[in-house]
């Protein structure tokens, strides 16, 4: 005869029920944008200035189009020095962001989101809400939450 469980008899109603700590708690709502005509120079000036690693491109209507970051000026200016073509004006966020883009919902289980940064080594991700750019979520404001979260719930 063996072992049938390890843990004991348990109560159902032992826990209170934890309550959700959303995406939407803890996303950026002042978030700084580039728009696709912006040249990369000011890109590169603006991400310096706020000491920020990328940030949403968004059209007129404030409708995500795109994503700019250091890692994609990195890339137009080694290949700049490579066609040795000094950096301009006419080489815009439109030529070199990317236009894939994954989202998130604001509804989202904070830990549904660091389950999606770990698995899509992101390090942001825009929130949309009827078809406009309303925030975004990184991974530094996921470990905001967690703290919270520990030293509400865990031990």
């Amino acid at each position: 005869m063996g072992i049938i469980n390890f843990q004991g008899k348990r109560d159902k109603n032992i826990s209170a029920p934890v309550d959700q700590i959303l995406v939407g708690d803890y996303m950026t709502t002042k978030l700084v944008t580039f728009r696709p005509n912006q040249s990369i120079e000011e890109v590169i000036e603006t991400l310096i200035k706020h000491r920020i690693s990328g940030g949403p491109v968004v059209n007129e209507n404030d409708e995500l189009i795109g994503i700019i970051s250091e890692g994609d000026c990195m890339k137009h200016i080694s290949e700049s020095k490579y066609y040795n073509m000094p950096l301009d004006n006419n080489h815009t966020v439109e030529k070199n962001m990317v236009s894939n883009v994954e989202t998130i919902d604001k509804n989202m289980n904070i830990f549904d989101a660091a389950n999606k940064f770990i698995s899509s080594k992101r390090r942001r991700f825009p929130i949309i809400e009827n078809g406009k750019l309303v925030g975004q979520i990184s991974q530094k404001d996921i470990l905001k939450a967690a703290l919270k979260v520990k030293g509400n719930r865990w031990k």
